[in-house]
């Protein structure tokens, strides 16, 4: 057996069993794909994929175990080569950043420079998606590191950290109704009130939505969501254009920049939410990614990412 048996298998299970998809991903054809898996089958005695005919179709029982040691080999690998990269380019190399657009617009400027004023030869990268994307994208180390609310804590495979707590905030035409309120009123403003407005907010997928549907839910509420978008500064774009009431993350709103918008904070209403970073589980992270992290959140030390990435002993 051999590593590029390995990296076969590893890949045909990322790519959902689809060998041509597999073997285009690894630069090679599908026919040496499907030859460098039968003869690792044949080799171990066991099966390792389900098919039907000439297709895939998913793991068998000890392939489910096969295919779990050769993600640790090959993650054991790759941290052969982080390990190499430390020690003969400690301050060279490549960061890639999976984050919301929330992240990148508003939490990701303030770490940004900093990070680049002590690390100038790391080449930085961001990409952006849906939480679930961003998780994929750790998992199947096309990123290193992922920022988002939403669903890192809940993906198997991944360490993830708190990085810091926010709340929803209103944001209003000068003109609306809500924003004559007083100080008091705004206070004590509810949810049955809220649901009388049409509102702009973000996707499904992003940015606490999900407390969202479920306050107004328990509420047995069903406010009027008249468009749903992926970042903040498209919600107060149609919210100036007067459609409806936004509701967006409270870091995303500056009373200065946004001086045609009026912000309501609404935490009591929707609750405190929790921005996480994750990584894979087991990977060697380079130093500077310890200090991105930490630059990012300072309770994000070296001991405790460590702590968090290290893999149960029976795994």
């Amino acid at each position: 057996m051999n590593l590029q048996q390995f990296k076969f298998v590893r890949e045909t299970v990322r790519r959902d069993f689809n060998l041509t998809e597999a073997a285009r991903m690894l630069f090679t054809s599908q026919p040496g794909v499907s030859k460098a898996i039968i003869e690792l089958e044949d080799e171990l005695g066991v099966k390792i994929f389900e098919r039907h005919g000439k297709r895939i179709k998913g793991l068998t029982k000890p392939g489910v175990a096969v295919s779990q040691i050769v993600d640790r080999i090959m993650r054991e690998i790759d941290n052969l080569r982080k390990v190499s990269d430390e020690f003969a380019r400690r301050d060279e190399g490549g960061l890639v950043v999976a984050c919301t657009h929330t992240q990148a617009r508003y939490a990701l400027p303030k770490v940004i420079p900093a990070f680049r004023a002590q690390f100038p030869k790391v080449h930085l990268s961001l990409m952006q998606g849906t939480p679930a994307q961003l998780a994929e994208m750790v998992l199947t180390e096309q990123a290193d590191v992922a920022i988002a609310t939403e669903s890192l804590a809940l993906t198997p495979g991944l360490a993830t950290l708190p990085c810091y707590s926010w709340e929803h905030i209103l944001v209003v035409a000068h003109s609306h109704p809500l924003a004559q309120l007083t100080q008091a009123q705004a206070n004590e403003l509810t949810l049955e009130q809220l649901a009388e407005h049409p509102l702009v907010t973000y996707d499904r997928a992003f940015t606490g939505r999900t407390a969202i549907d479920q306050a107004f839910a328990a509420k047995n509420l069903h406010p009027d969501v008249v468009l749903e978008a992926i970042d903040a500064d498209v919600i107060k774009t149609y919210v100036e254009l007067g459609m409806g009431v936004g509701i967006i993350a409270g870091m995303a709103f500056d009373p200065e920049r946004d001086d045609r918008l009026v912000g309501i904070p609404v935490g009591r209403l929707f609750g405190l939410h929790t921005t996480r970073v994750g990584v894979k589980s087991g990977v060697f992270l380079r130093d500077y990614v310890y200090t991105f992290l930490e630059l990012l959140a300072p309770s994000l030390t070296r001991d405790v990412i460590q702590s968090a990435i290290k893999p149960p002993e029976n795994v």
